[in-house]
């Protein structure tokens, strides 16, 4: 019993990434998903505003690559009134690694200032991948 709880203490103290049991071939890797509101005081954040945005803030700090959705968001405002946004969604797929999260954390931030918003959602996860 006390191996067990030992055990059973060791798994949960690991992180995500570690505990992912991959097939052979693949990796357990970091998924991290940004999801950017596009709406701002006066008119929308432009196409070319948002790819901008992804060359200075996004690119240099995750050069190895990303993926870019566009999205919809949808919510239930305070009021109770359906709220709209159109949205772009940036999936970052990422080995695990001290300095990422800071990194991510930079991003949200200098989105937030750019565009002057009160949020950037972060998703993240541990995900089996292979090339």
């Amino acid at each position: 019993m006390r191996q067990t709880l030992a055990a059973a203490a060791l798994l949960f103290a690991a992180p995500a990434a570690a505990l992912a049991q991959c097939a052979e071939g693949a990796m357990a890797w970091d998924r991290s998903e940004l999801y950017f509101g596009l709406s701002r005081a006066g008119a929308e954040i432009s196409p070319e505003e948002f790819t901008g945005f992804l060359d200075a803030e996004v690119t240099p700090r995750f050069p190895d690559g990303m993926t870019v959705v566009t999205a919809q968001g949808r919510w239930r405002s305070p009021e109770g009134r359906m709220v709209q946004e159109n949205s772009m969604m940036v999936i970052l797929l990422h080995p695990p690694e001290t300095g990422a999260e800071a990194r991510i954390e930079d991003i949200r931030e200098a989105y937030k200032a750019q565009f002057d918003q009160q949020s950037v959602m972060l998703v993240s996860g541990s995900d089996c991948v292979s090339f």
